[in-house]
């Protein structure tokens, strides 16, 4: 077995007709297993299973690559089969069955899975794809409660009866009933001692409740687990068990909830004619005004999440984490869909970087979903390249696994700017603070151009496909201009990225060219070469991905 950060060697390569075909089926799962340290922590059990047909001849290894989906951190783990298979001589169980069971991963994460039989096809591909994402606790073990109400010495007690599955795991877990109203919190020590089941028993007086909902937590305790995540938590509504008191409880928070709903009407009310008294006043059309009207998006009003694609150049690694800080921030504030071919390297590398961009190309024009063009040096030097001056090879392009993704994406959307239907669908914008105007290519001056994160709420409001200003008002989302982006996590670190690369700048003046290398006049014309033939590789690539699902189905 192999592992790497990434599975971008060019190795593994054959033509389409000599690699063993698709992956028959792919799982993934979490479990826990205990790591070097001692500590139990949230795996991925990846599982596959393959056909033992002719194909399975052809195998040499298998290759599973995990991506994180938030920072696109990756790992490759392959599988070198020194000896064949035994092919059709496991018929009798049906499929060949592999397992891969020592990734750690970190919960509530998002992870995408590529299985892909070695050596790989030429032309299109073979991979198979899952997504998961890891559970916040990934004990998922079975328990049930019941509640007794009975009398003592004439008080009102009640009495919590606890039943769980234990794993194998832990010897001993602390099973404990937590509420505002009980200090300190009740809990029970006990011990598996080879029980199937474990039960425990809580009591307590029902004068002390004055919440319905009691939270149960079962903790392992002859383990560590990280971040907690084998504890098992759970509600016990108590209330509907209680005879006379959840009567006054519920009435009184019957009459709670109608005083609150009471208070936010009339709040509203106010507010409604404070706002229309405001808007009875001229007001001056500015971004800035502290008198325009917070009314609902939050960030985002719409139902469904919008979808934009990014394209930039890498001028350099401090302005490409002003990228990823970007991409952030319009996720976790603003609701939007974010498409960067960083973030999904692994797909570009497996079916290549002119096939990714025509797949986009082509969501665009049946779509809704937007492309924001962010603009700087590179942008504009990669531009005057291609209308015949120097040619232009940047270090960043260099490091990274796919290479300058910028040319063949103008190749490929310039011709819309031909079409005036198609202007709605770009957004062109720069970062002001360590780009400018002159960096925006000449084709893109017939479009709005926006400075971030100056017009930010502008260019937010173009996305939503909404008018910002109105008759007699002016709309604003709180969170996302320039004087208050950065009170969020994501916001800050956006701006962190931007001053750290301003800083830079004001210490490199020549920064810009310090990134450049040395051209390879016959490497860009081989790229160009295969941006003038894209149409015929696009059709080699419909084939082989109906082909890959052709056999994917059968």
């Amino acid at each position: 077995m192999q592992g790497s950060s990434n599975c971008t060697d060019k190795g593994w390569i054959v033509p389409r007709i000599d690699a063993p075909g698709l992956i028959e089926k792919l799982t993934a799962k979490v479990t826990a297993k205990r790591d070097n340290s001692g500590q139990f922590a949230p795996v991925l059990n990846i599982t596959w299973s393959q056909l033992s047909d002719g194909s399975i001849f052809a195998i040499n290894g298998t290759e599973v690559l995990i991506v994180e989906m938030s920072t696109n951190h990756s790992i490759c783990v392959r599988y070198i089969f020194h000896n064949k298979l035994p092919g059709t001589n496991n018929l009798d169980l049906g499929v060949w069955t592999f397992s891969l069971v020592s990734i750690v991963v970190i919960p509530n994460f998002k992870y995408q899975v590529f299985v892909t039989n070695l050596p790989k096809p030429d032309i299109g591909s073979y991979t198979k794809i899952t997504n998961i994402t890891v559970p916040e606790r990934i004990w998922d073990t079975k328990v049930k409660w019941s509640v007794q109400i009975y009398k003592e010495n004439g008080d009102l007690m009640i009495r919590i009866i606890v039943v769980f599955e234990p794993e194998k795991f832990s010897d001993q877990y602390k099973v404990s009933i937590c509420s505002p109203d009980l200090h300190p919190e009740l809990f029970h020590i006990v011990i598996k001692d080879n029980k199937p089941f474990l039960k425990v028993n809580f009591t307590l007086e029902a004068c002390q409740i004055n919440h319905c909902n009691l939270e149960l937590v079962i903790h392992p305790l002859s383990l560590q687990s990280v971040n907690n995540c084998l504890e098992y938590r759970g509600n016990i509504d108590v209330c509907p068990f209680l005879p006379g008191a959840p009567v006054v409880f519920i009435i009184l928070v019957t009459l709670g909830l109608l005083l609150a709903s009471l208070a936010a009407a009339v709040c509203i009310f106010g507010c409604i004619v404070f706002l229309q008294n405001k808007n009875s006043h001229k007001e001056t059309p500015s971004s800035d005004s502290s008198t325009c009207a917070k009314g609902k998006p939050e960030c985002n009003p719409v139902q469904e999440p919008i979808r934009v694609i990014i394209i930039y150049s890498l001028d350099h690694p401090l302005y490409k984490e002003i990228i990823l800080k970007l991409c952030a921030f319009m996720r976790a504030k603003c609701g939007t869909d974010v498409t960067l071919d960083l973030l999904d390297s692994a797909w570009v590398s497996t079916i290549g970087r002119i096939q990714w961009l025509d797949m986009q190309r082509e969501r665009i024009s049946k779509s809704s979903d937007k492309v924001l063009i962010l603009c700087s040096p590179g942008v504009h030097a990669k531009w005057k390249a291609m209308c015949g001056e120097h040619k232009v090879r940047l270090k960043e392009d260099e490091h990274s696994p796919i290479g300058d993704m910028l040319t063949p994406a103008l190749s490929l959307i310039i011709p819309d700017f031909v079409h005036a239907s198609s202007f709605h669908k770009y957004m062109v914008a720069y970062f002001d603070d360590v780009c400018s105007e002159e960096d925006v290519p000449a084709p893109f001056n017939i479009v709005v151009k926006y400075k971030l994160m100056k017009h930010f709420e502008e260019l937010y409001f173009r996305i939503l496909d909404m008018e910002k200003h109105e008759p007699g008002r002016i709309k604003c989302i709180a969170g996302i201009r320039e004087n208050d982006y950065f009170n969020c996590p994501s916001g800050q670190g956006l701006r962190d990225a931007i001053e750290a690369f301003k800083n830079y700048q004001l210490k490199n003046p020549n920064w810009f060219e310090m990134e450049l290398l040395d051209t390879d006049d016959e490497e860009e014309e081989t790229i160009l070469n295969q941006i003038v033939t894209g149409v015929t590789t696009k059709r080699l690539w419909k084939i082989a991905y109906i082909s890959a699902s052709l056999v994917s189905n059968k």
